[in-house]
């Protein structure tokens, strides 16, 4: 009975989240690197900065979710950016890989009142594969089904495209993924066509005493193929010494819209910035019925930041700290 539940909420999963080329997003973004989500973000800071992420879901289940992924951005002029990003993804016997490339330009609204506005593009490159050389043959069959004789795979190209606000401490940005249609000619004609997500993060980072900061953030996920939608709701403290190094401490809760009671992942998250040098770690509980057969997803991110000069246009430097 275990064994067949397992396999009915891995089914779901797989179905509802891996036929739509859209990666998992738990807390990448929240490793200091909000450029997971929006290409907007490239070029903002003072550094060229590298993020290596390593993703493990549903620890104790065989064949569940993993995912690595590097990113990089880096300024452009004084006034654009540039970034990078490749993946992979395994979940059971389908498999991912990737590339992303992004432009962004930012503008200044107003010098005074520090109000910026960025624009980004992305152009998408996803191979989506079906591995058959592990299949293994149905319960109480001696033979996998006959009419599976090789590979499946397919491959997508699409775009992205994102806008981001900032004033002072308060940030918000909108991003509309996977714009184009999905070719339906490889698989089944029951798969959805349509890959768009949206997405909205918003937060803001209140100032404190003696270096620190405070930064709650929300982030909005919509898929438009099946109307689903997420909530996560973020919180984080930072605490900074006088060379700019720092380490934070926060969790994030996630729900679905139409079960805010019901969270989907809940956990802590921690990380620190020396010398250059970034380490984040995320845990995250799962809080639905797969919560009795893994003991949990667990992010690590590794980080180098390397100087570039700093920018002429506030619209791309890095923020004082006071």
């Amino acid at each position: 009975m275990k064994k067949t539940l397992l396999s009915l909420l891995l089914l779901a999963v797989t179905y509802g989240y891996g036929q739509e080329l859209n990666l998992p997003t738990f807390t990448q973004y929240l490793a200091d690197n909000p450029f997971v989500i929006s290409s907007a973000y490239a070029g903002i800071g003072d550094n060229l900065r590298i993020r290596v992420n390593g993703l493990t879901q549903w620890v104790g289940v065989k064949d569940a979710p993993d995912n690595q992924a590097v990113y990089a951005d880096f300024r452009l002029l004084d006034r654009s950016g540039v970034g990078l990003s490749f993946y992979n993804d395994k979940n059971g016997n389908t498999r991912q890989t990737g590339a992303r490339v992004s432009f962004a330009h930012h503008l200044v609204l107003d010098y005074y009142s520090k109000q910026y506005l960025s624009f980004g593009i992305s152009y998408n490159f996803n191979n989506f594969k079906v591995d058959i050389n592990e299949f293994r043959p149905p319960y109480g069959d001696a033979t996998v089904d006959p009419y599976v004789t090789d590979n499946r795979y397919t491959s997508n190209n699409n775009f992205d495209v994102t806008a981001l606000y900032r004033n002072k401490g308060f940030y918000a940005s909108f991003t509309a993924s996977n714009i184009l249609k999905k070719n339906l000619d490889k698989f089944d004609i029951n798969e959805p066509g349509m890959l768009a997500n949206f997405q909205l993060y918003s937060g803001l980072i209140i100032k404190g005493n003696n270096f620190s900061e405070f930064e709650p953030s929300v982030f909005v996920q919509y898929f438009a193929s099946d109307g689903r939608s997420s909530t996560d709701l973020n919180f984080k403290y930072r605490k900074y010494n006088r060379y700019d190094d720092y380490y934070w401490v926060g969790a994030s809760y996630r729900f679905l819209n139409d079960q805010p009671g019901k969270p989907l992942n809940v956990g802590p998250m921690l990380g620190f910035s020396k010398s250059k040098f970034y380490f984040g770690y995320s845990y995250q509980i799962t809080a639905n019925d797969m919560a009795a057969y893994n003991s949990g997803t667990h992010m690590i991110t590794l980080g180098f930041d390397f100087l570039q000069a700093i920018s002429n246009c506030p619209c791309t430097q890095s923020p004082v700290h006071d």
